[in-house]
């Protein structure tokens, strides 16, 4: 209880404090906050250490942890905060965002639409599900349409801030493309608002990042139009 006692202190927050950071979803940093270490344990030995910890959180709850259908749970939980929803952590999972050259001297707009997001609120550790579009202008240089998917993925899979997101999508595409004409759109629906607190189901978050030509309002609008047409597969 001491040791318990003694990182409660470290954190040097009050609950209320605490509450109002929660809701009002503050955010420090455009870069996830990243303790030094923290990489130096494998995934194993993280999997056991969070194993370990939840087994306590479900223990504390007051659940029946020798009940056969509890029993696996701490390791499930453990596994696939560090294999799937927070795989974005390790930098050993950043996708390979090559580029190409322009052989074919495409030079509009390449819109991506209707990317699936499922991150976890930093604050609540509850999910927020949506969809990315991300545009870019094509010049000396293109990017395969699949890694464009994979980068909105693994900023998207560990504890965030649907503005962090936001940003840290669009600084990769403008890194991976050497381009500032890039633009990011994110819509979702966070969990932490519909299933608690104010428990509204129907809200959706907008989240918006232009750089570059998208900042033009004819080339904005145009990005716009795109996400909103809905074509017939």
């Amino acid at each position: 209880m001491s040791k318990e006692k003694s990182v409660l202190d470290e954190l040097e927050l009050n609950h209320s404090d605490a509450e109002d950071i929660g809701e009002d979803h503050i955010s420090t940093s455009v870069q996830t906050p990243l303790r030094d270490d923290a990489f130096e344990l494998s995934d194993d030995e993280k999997i056991e250490e969070i194993q370990e910890h939840f087994y306590h959180i479900m223990h504390a709850l007051g659940l029946d942890m020798e009940d056969q259908s509890l029993k696996g749970t701490p390791y499930r939980v453990a596994k696939m905060y560090v294999k799937e929803i927070f795989k974005g952590l390790n930098p050993e999972n950043k996708p390979d965002a090559r580029k190409f050259g322009n052989k074919y001297d495409y030079e509009d707009l390449v819109v991506v639409k209707n990317i699936n997001v499922t991150s976890f609120c930093e604050h609540h550790f509850l999910p927020f599900i949506g969809k990315a579009h991300i545009g870019y202008r094509s010049g000396k240089d293109v990017i395969g349409l699949s890694k464009i998917n994979r980068i909105v993925d693994y900023y998207a899979r560990r504890p965030q801030v649907q503005e962090r997101l936001t940003l840290q999508i669009a600084e990769e595409l403008q890194g991976a493309l050497e381009s500032e004409d890039v633009a990011v759109y994110i819509e979702s629906k966070h969990l932490c608002v519909s299933t608690r607190g104010i428990k509204d189901r129907e809200s959706t978050t907008v989240t918006t990042n232009y750089r570059g030509s998208f900042k033009q309002k004819e080339t904005q609008q145009r990005f716009i139009d795109y996400i909103h047409t809905d074509a017939e597969m």
